[in-house]
């Protein structure tokens, strides 16, 4: 029986902190400088927030039968919950290289 699965494609990181962003094309480089990051951290937090209010949206749509495809719903959770745990990540490695800093100061 042949197999019709079709090759998983990698997905840049990036993918998931903007969901208009197009997973084929090359994510831009971030800034260096301050401002720049804090701004990618707060679109990040944005787009986390974003993504969790259409999850719920899809996860009330389905459980009053509203859905047509339950698939939508599971999707969104998913990007969701894996977004969130990404901007998680990148806020606690931000607090330990703030904590290192200042112990170096000390």
């Amino acid at each position: 029986m042949p197999s019709t699965i079709a090759a998983v494609q990698a997905v840049a990181p990036s993918a998931y902190l903007d969901a208009s962003a197009d997973a084929s094309a090359p994510a831009a480089p971030a800034g260096t400088n301050g401002p720049a990051f804090a701004a990618q951290l707060a679109g990040a937090v944005d787009n986390a927030q974003a993504l969790s209010s259409e999850s719920k949206t899809l996860a009330i749509q389905a459980v009053t039968g509203d859905l047509n495809d339950v698939h939508q719903a599971t999707i969104a959770s998913t990007r969701a919950s894996l977004t969130l745990e990404l901007v998680a990540a990148v806020r606690n490695k931000g607090v330990d290289a703030f904590n290192e800093i200042m112990r170096m100061q000390a």
